[in-house]
This record gives C-alpha cells, sequence and structure tokens, in this order.
C-alpha cells in the first residue's frame, strides 16, 4: 500500500495574516519564510495524524484486494472516489465502474467497498485508487483545534528561525502541541 500525492492543497489552513496577528508582527519583511513555515507545519500535522486538511487528490496502489473486500484508506476524511484502474498482466488498463462501490469517507481509516473488483495481473501496484481527501477548500471549514496546534507550531519555528534553517524545520515542537492533536490522532492497536 503506497500514497502518492497528485496535486495538493491549493490553500493553506492558516492565512499569512492569521499567522502575523498571532505572532504580533505589522510588516511584510518575513512574509516569505512565514508562509514556508505554514505550508511545514501543516504537512507535519498531516504526517502526524493522518488527516488531509485542505482539498487534495491522493493515488492509493494496492498489489491486491483485500481479503475482507474492504479497502482501508488511511487518508481522511475522502471527499469521493474519482477513479479506479486495475492493471492485467500485459499491462493494459481496465476502469473499475464506481457505480457499485460503497464509501465511509469520515472513518478513520476511510472504508471503501467495491462490488466484483477484476484481479489484477500485475503483482505490484496492480491496482490504483485515485480519489480526493480533505475538509474544504478553505482554512474555513478546519477545525479549529488543529489551526491552533498549527499556530502554536509557526510561533515555534518562527522563534528558533536564527537556529534552524527553514529546510530543515520541523526542529521542534511547542508545549501543548501534542495536547492539541491527540484526539485527531489515528489510534493504532
Amino acid at each position: 500500500m503506497t500514497y502518492a500525492l497528485i496535486t495538493p492543497p491549493d490553500a493553506e489552513p492558516l492565512t499569512l495574516a492569521e499567522v502575523k496577528a498571532h505572532l504580533r508582527l505589522d510588516g511584510s519583511d518575513e512574509d516569505a519564510l512565514l508562509a514556508s513555515l505554514i505550508r511545514t507545519a501543516r504537512e507535519h500535522l498531516e504526517r502526524e495524524t493522518g488527516l488531509c486538511l485542505i482539498i487534495q487528490a491522493w493515488r492509493l496502489y494496492l498489489d491486491r484486494w483485500p481479503l475482507e473486500g474492504i479497502v482501508r484508506i488511511a487518508k481522511s476524511p475522502v471527499q469521493a472516489i474519482q477513479s479506479i484502474v486495475v492493471y492485467g498482466a500485459e499491462g493494459a488498463a481496465v476502469q473499475v465502474s464506481l457505480q457499485d462501490h460503497l464509501l465511509d469517507g469520515e472513518g478513520r481509516p476511510a472504508r471503501l467497498w467495491v462490488r466484483k473488483p477484476p484481479q489484477p495481473g500485475r503483482a505490484v501496484n496492480g491496482i490504483e485508487i485515485d480519489f480526493s481527501a480533505g475538509y474544504g477548500e478553505a482554512g474555513t471549514d478546519v477545525p479549529d483545534t488543529l489551526k491552533r496546534a498549527m499556530s502554536l507550531h509557526v510561533g515555534h519555528m518562527f522563534a528558533f528561525r536564527g537556529v534552524v534553517s527553514p529546510d530543515q524545520q520541523p526542529a521542534g515542537i511547542p508545549d501543548g502541541y501534542e495536547r492539541l492533536i491527540t484526539p485527531f490522532r489515528m489510534r493504532r492497536l
């Protein structure tokens, strides 16, 4: 099971104005750095929780269909399944009909069931599932708790900007961050 980001989000959950207000900054000298730190904070939060904050397109590669018939998608919330392609032994692509599928996109993990899917002929990555995931198109759709965690993280990275270069961020996690994101983590047994 491999995930590939097809289309990144068009926006960030936090605006530059929100971050500047949080940090009490007036000038525009640090805008490029702040934009970079916002993106870094979002990417870190998404890795830690398995969530997609703003709508983005992903591709899930599978070697075979799960025995129980339910595909578990670790990125969430899944908004829609765009396409399912199965490759035969010679590499021919077969488009699977999306007429007979059920999606629980809000579940953690999200779950997908497809009626009578064709079996792949390729041993590796014989199935490709394209889907969109995220809370919405704008930061207003993202839970406030996650935006607060991002604000704390951006502030922490900004405070250490002279010590740790932007390409080496995140160098640390601020106090309170874990407490904010814990309810959004996917629990594993």
